[in-house]
């Protein structure tokens, strides 16, 4: 039996925290945020140009356009030369200028009451199936206490019976109930047709059947021929950014389109049913649930959409082999397959966030953090100067924050990084509470639990981060088009949230299971 020491608890937080700005920033993923602010601005340098221009041309007087005639009547070359350059420079206006990008809105799936499951239901699952020993039992009931998960999370049909059922037509079915229960739910709320989808993109880590998931979509929903269709799987819980990055790269070169992006993880098929501690952990933190976000790049839906996609920021961490395999789905010695965590993985997930939050820094933060930050970097790395180096508050560029549902020891070793306050850690940590860890889609869950409490006003940043195997840390930066109206939304929090936000007692180690 291999033997896992906690390693998301208290005794690895202090030996492998998660990096702090303090410690040095590499020099090459500045450069890289300022390219990304430089490359994508280019086009608004036009702006100022086409704007003087108008200016000067406002202050010419009617003699003034008959005299311009009159010497251009029988320039020909300056004529050419002339209409030439205002053709070129609006064409590369046009052409340069990246197409916005619209969150018409989103939905995420709530399972029936008959699917949610305590804590001690959950082990008395698991006791009963008769595969887990006694000791890691109560190992798990110890996981499940520290986790940051409540009594009101949810299991499928096919974890929940006597005896369990973990095949792939239940498989299926689960995947069913989330996917449609979503989109359902989302075309009710947008009331587009499924004809006026183009593109679609679906995510989920550990099942992809054959046909693919994007086809079940296509066949369920009788969606056009011509669709652009794609199905990313094993890429862990930050699928849910990269799909919004694809559907957002797409849609950049399809005029006048919708995508749907459909965000979900099946834990039919991804439960592990052995004794290796280091594959149990994530059994206890998974949970049922699914989001599915329609984007739009046409200017006409500006009007009725939530929000309008600012940035999207992607970091792999592939390349270095204790990244790589921190995550790992993989046999134990007796053949049974599951996710291994690392003891590595609260270091490798701090180390992914550092390299993802300096890129994003220059494109988000306000001129004063960027200022300042830069010339402290500047100071120590060129100049040598003996002075702290300056944490940027990225509290300045943001008024929400929805951070992956991935654990609690994780939660808590960020919150102390980015040094935000406990009501901006709320979304995360109640959906953590209420959900369980739903992989991709948590991040929409926290959205949504923003928008039930009334908090998103017009104008107002939020921000995603999501982690996943690889090791992968993403971006998303949304602005609020309009302020919610709760009283107006449906979604997973709506009937029940004045029970939140709950107090989750502080977590205590557990150095002595082994």
């Amino acid at each position: 039996m291999t033997s896992f020491k906690s390693s998301i608890m208290a005794d690895e937080r202090k030996q492998n925290p998660v990096p702090k700005f303090l410690s040095p920033v590499k020099l090459e993923y500045v450069k890289l945020g300022y390219h990304y602010l430089i490359s994508n601005a280019m086009y608004l340098l036009l702006v100022p140009l086409l704007g003087i221009a108008s200016a000067h041309i406002s202050t010419f007087t009617l003699q003034d356009f008959v005299q311009l005639r009159q010497t251009l009547e029988f320039d020909l070359v300056s004529v050419t030369l002339c209409s030439s350059l205002l053709v070129f420079l609006g064409t590369l206006y046009f052409t340069s200028r990246p197409r916005k990008v619209y969150l018409v809105d989103f939905a995420c799936y709530k399972p029936e009451k008959e699917r949610m499951c305590s804590r001690e239901s959950f082990i008395e699952i698991f006791r009963k199936s008769g595969i887990f020993s006694e000791e890691n039992l109560a190992f798990k009931k110890k996981i499940l206490e520290r986790s940051g998960l409540g009594q009101q999370t949810y299991l499928p049909n096919s974890l929940t019976g006597v005896p369990m059922n973990p095949t792939m037509a239940e498989a299926r079915k689960e995947i069913e109930a989330v996917m449609f229960g979503a989109i359902d739910e989302l075309l009710e709320k947008t009331r587009v047709k499924t004809k006026d989808i183009g593109i679609l993109v679906v995510n989920c880590g550990a099942f992809s059947p054959t046909p693919s998931l994007s086809a079940m979509i296509v066949n369920h929903y009788k969606l056009r021929a011509n669709i652009l269709t794609y199905n990313l799987a094993g890429m862990g819980c930050s699928a849910g950014i990269i799909s919004v990055d694809l559907a957002k790269r797409l849609l950049q070169v399809q005029p006048n389109s919708y995508a749907l992006v459909a965000s979900t993880e099946n834990m039919t098929l991804n439960c592990y049913f052995g004794n290796d501690r280091s594959m149990l952990v994530s059994n206890c933190l998974f949970r049922m649930g699914g989001a599915a976000v329609l984007l739009s790049n046409q200017s006409s839906d500006r009007r009725r959409s939530k929000y309008q996609l600012m940035r999207t920021v992607r970091t792999h961490k592939g390349a270095d082999d204790k990244s790589y395999n921190c995550v790992l789905q993989r046999e134990d010695d007796n053949g049974k397959i599951g996710v291994s965590l690392s003891k590595d993985l609260v270091r490798v997930a701090g180390e992914a966030l550092k390299t993802n939050i300096t890129t994003l820094g220059p494109l988000v933060l306000p001129m004063s953090e960027k200022v300042v930050f830069l010339a402290s970097l500047v100071g120590r790395k060129f100049l040598k100067m003996k002075i702290k180096a300056y944490v940027p508050d990225f509290k300045l560029a943001f008024e929400h924050f929805c951070i992956h549902a991935g654990g609690r020891a994780v939660l808590d070793e960020l919150q102390k990084s980015l040094e935000l306050t406990d009501r901006q850690m709320e979304p995360s940590r109640m959906t953590l509470y209420r959900f369980g860890n739903t992989s991709s889609s948590s991040l929409w869950y926290e959205m949504a639990y923003s928008e039930a409490k009334g908090r998103v006003k017009k104008g107002d940043r939020t921000w995603q981060i999501a982690f996943g195997s690889g090791f992968k840390c993403n971006s998303a930066v949304w602005r609020a088009l309009k302020t919610i109206d709760p009283t107006k939304e449906k979604n997973p929090w709506t009937d029940e949230i004045h029970e939140f936000p709950v107090h989750v007692p502080k977590v205590v180690s557990i150095n002595n299971v082994s």
